[in-house]
């Protein structure tokens, strides 16, 4: 699964992790995220979301 890097803050959502404090179960792929999470980190919007690759 693909992870995604907030580009306000450069929080990492790894979906293998998801993001339980927000109610995020493991396993949860970026897509499937409810259009209204926001980052856990800064508060920003799925929008400010991109995909995140590892060099």
């Amino acid at each position: 699964m693909k992870k995604y890097r907030c580009t306000v803050c450069g929080y990492i959502y790894n979906p293998e992790e998801g993001d339980p404090d927000s109610g995020i179960a493991p396993e949860t792929p970026f897509e499937d995220i409810p259009d209204d999470w926001t980052c856990p980190i800064c508060g920003v919007s799925k929008e400010d979301f991109e995909e995140y690759t590892e060099e």
